[in-house]
């Protein structure tokens, strides 16, 4: 599976749900852009949360959206596997599986290098 052109099916399909909702969609959008705002937290951290909360729901277009953002905050590959030893370890077989599908777009959305930082 390309992770990239996963995203490409995904923001078509979520693009179509916005023309036809664009009230609840831009309501989303809102509350994404403030809960996504420095604070106590960073960023990084909360996105690292909700990739948390993905793996754990196994949502595959919730990992590729916030791998997406985790890459475009020059997650490194380091923090990015901890944090998923940290995903795997709350949830058990399930999230180890979906971890490994997380690392996957990582690797992808950085150029496919194991081991390359952003």
């Amino acid at each position: 599976m390309s992770w990239s052109d996963f995203m490409s099916d995904t923001v078509a399909r979520i693009g179509r749900l916005q023309k036809e909702t664009p009230d609840t969609m831009a309501g989303f959008n809102m509350m994404g852009k403030s809960a996504k705002t420095n604070g106590a937290l960073s960023e990084k951290t909360k996105e690292l949360i909700a990739l948390g909360i993905a793996i754990s729901t196994r949502c595959d277009s919730c990992i590729a959206f916030h791998v997406k953002s985790l890459v475009r905050l020059k997650t490194t590959r380091e923090e990015f596997c901890e944090a998923l030893a940290m995903i795997a370890y709350m949830g058990g077989g399930p999230s180890v599986a979906f971890s490994a599908k997380a690392l996957e777009a990582f690797d992808e959305f950085t150029g496919g290098a194991p081991g390359k930082s952003v």
